[in-house]
């Protein structure tokens, strides 16, 4: 089991846009990092949009592996069912400690993305457009001690 100790909403949207991404494309792990633009996948994958998303830990609960693996199963065959094409990526803390198995997704808009992320019980989820900086989505109320930050959007509909 991989645990994230997480006190707050403003303490994991910290983590999260703190912590390292990474996408695996021809046998190249292509790194991503919120405030900044991801040109060598943006070469290598062209796409408008993109989106990282998990089913690992709903709720930024430690699961079991099983039990995480499950649930990517089911995001694996409902991407499948509607078409949305995906290449592996993981999240991992700046020390190496914690990790995450997660897929990129190319072309899906902000409604559809911000739903399948709920549905899997995420607290958030990268996206961007084509030449933009990444940017952290947080699906989650927005704690009034929040620090604004410049990559981060708090999104609650």
């Amino acid at each position: 089991m991989r645990q994230l100790q997480v006190v707050d909403a403003a303490e994991l949207a910290l983590a999260y846009a703190a912590a390292e991404y990474a996408v695996a494309l021809d046998g190249d792990a292509l790194p991503l990092r919120v405030g900044r633009p991801a040109r060598d996948l943006e070469a290598y994958w062209p796409a408008a949009r993109y989106v990282f998303v998990s089913a690992w830990n709903p709720a930024s609960q430690p699961h079991s592996d099983s039990v995480n693996q499950a649930a990517d199963e089911r995001l694996v065959a409902r991407l499948d069912a509607a078409g949305v094409q995906r290449h592996a990526a993981w999240a991992q803390d700046q020390a190496g400690q914690w990790r995450e198995p997660g897929w990129l997704l190319a072309d899906l808009d902000d409604a559809p993305a911000n739903a399948l992320a709920r549905d899997f019980g995420q607290a958030g989820v990268l996206v961007w457009r084509r030449g933009e900086p990444v940017r952290l989505r947080m699906l989650i109320a927005r704690p009034q001690d929040a620090e604004p930050a410049e990559h981060t959007d708090w999104v609650e509909d």
